[in-house]
């Protein structure tokens, strides 16, 4: 039987009931077949987290033509590994982590469940794409982002990515979205992360915060510039961090005993 639609798995690490993926499941069902594993729960800032002392299970949701829901117990790229080991019929032609609900340009790349989905497919060699938007709110308003979706994923599935690479998509929280931009990952840094709180027991708690420090705000090839001037970036992304510069330079010092 030959195959009429591409294959697409779909994550996040917002959890199966979260806006995002609901509405990136409703803007792609009717042109692609999707099959969708996701976490049963909020999992930001897995990045690319695995679960390794406990079992993982998934179960369930929803299942129509062209459509199957599942939630699974563990981290967005065991939702991606279980997924290819035990659920899809085959390779998927395209992995898709999001829409998430929040940014995840510059060092968040670092830090975000979504691109830990993005890089485990990149991992196993299949074109992967990781969406965000600039908004945490769980009532976002993704509408505006849609077609500039439907477009980039179209184009992906018709050029492919080299081995090792894969995309990071930025929107801008913006009805006025002017276009896209390819662009470089910021240099940024987080300051300021923890906030401490008095507890009458002990020397208190600290919960996660911070602030987002831009070292390079003019910078305009890069994706904070793009998004704060109304731009989707996408900034291409690569699994092999190799630094190839520091390592020929490396092989000149004196490495005797």
């Amino acid at each position: 039987m030959v195959n009429s639609k591409p294959l697409l798995l779909l994550s996040n690490d917002d959890g199966y009931q979260a806006k995002g993926i609901n509405v990136l499941i409703e803007a792609l069902h009717d042109e692609y077949d999707l099959i969708v594993v996701a976490p049963d729960g909020p999992r930001s800032g897995a990045s690319c987290a695995i679960t390794s002392a406990v079992p993982v299970s998934y179960g369930t949701v929803r299942q129509e033509e062209g459509l199957s829901i599942y939630k699974c117990s563990g981290t967005p790229v065991d939702c991606v590994k279980l997924a290819l080991h035990t659920i899809v019929p085959r390779v998927p032609d395209l992995i898709i982590g999001g829409i998430n609900h929040g940014d995840n340009s510059s060092v968040n790349v670092h830090y975000s469940g979504t691109m830990g989905i993005v890089i485990e497919g990149c991992l196993k060699g299949i074109p992967s794409i990781g969406f965000s938007l600039c908004n945490h709110a769980a009532d976002a308003d993704f509408s505006f982002t849609l077609p500039f979706l439907k477009k980039i994923v179209k184009s992906t599935l018709e050029n492919g990515l080299p081995y090792g690479t894969c995309l990071n998509v930025n929107f801008p929280d913006s009805n006025e979205i002017k276009g896209i931009r390819i662009c470089r990952q910021t240099d940024g840094v987080w300051i300021n992360e923890f906030a401490h709180c008095e507890h009458p027991r002990n020397k208190g708690y600290f919960w996660l915060t911070g602030s987002y420090k831009n070292l390079e705000p003019s910078a305009e090839e890069t994706d904070h510039w793009a998004l704060e001037h109304d731009y989707v970036a996408i900034t291409p992304t690569q699994i092999d961090m190799t630094a190839y510069g520091l390592m020929e330079k490396m092989k000149s010092w004196d490495w005797s005993l």
